[in-house]
């Protein structure tokens, strides 16, 4: 089995977490039921392009998604993008929906919505169906994430 960076990077770290395998899900609501959450405890990591080879992770609640004027606002810049799934592989190390702020090929500022703080969530480990659940605020303060209110409910 190859080694997975992610699940590394989480072990060394020291927090206190839980691995679910449960392979690939077709929903937000598949993903919730078979980590034994609620949509709101998943957490999605998203890359952000701010400028050329200057990216940025931010983490968002499962049943949001980025408001792009409250980030654009916070980071006080004002252009951002999403950058397609090569550029995040090759930022990353990791492919999009597997995507996560543990075992990055370069470390990248984090910024997290504030609603992730307070509660038991769950996040994607490296790998389609494998996710680690953990202590929202534990989370946060490990990553030394900049914590926002930067999603909106999603459309």
């Amino acid at each position: 089995m190859d080694t997975n960076p992610a699940l590394e990077a989480l072990t060394a770290s020291g927090l206190a977490h839980t691995v679910t395998r449960h392979g690939r899900v077709g929903s937000l609501q598949e993903a919730a039921a078979a980590r034994g959450v609620e949509p709101r405890d998943i957490v999605k990591t998203m890359v952000v392009r701010r400028g050329e080879d200057d990216h940025l992770l931010v983490l968002v609640p499962g049943d949001r998604a980025i408001s792009w004027p409250k980030l654009r606002a916070l980071l006080g810049v004002n252009r951002l993008s999403m950058p397609d799934a090569d550029e995040a592989k090759r930022v990353t190390g990791f492919a999009r929906g597997t995507i996560t702020p543990f075992g990055t090929l370069t470390p990248l500022p984090v910024v997290a919505d504030e609603r992730i703080a307070g509660r038991r969530v769950s996040i994607g480990a490296g790998e389609h169906g494998v996710a680690a659940t953990l202590d929202g605020d534990d989370l946060l303060a490990h990553l030394g994430a900049q914590v926002a209110d930067v999603t909106e409910a999603e459309a």
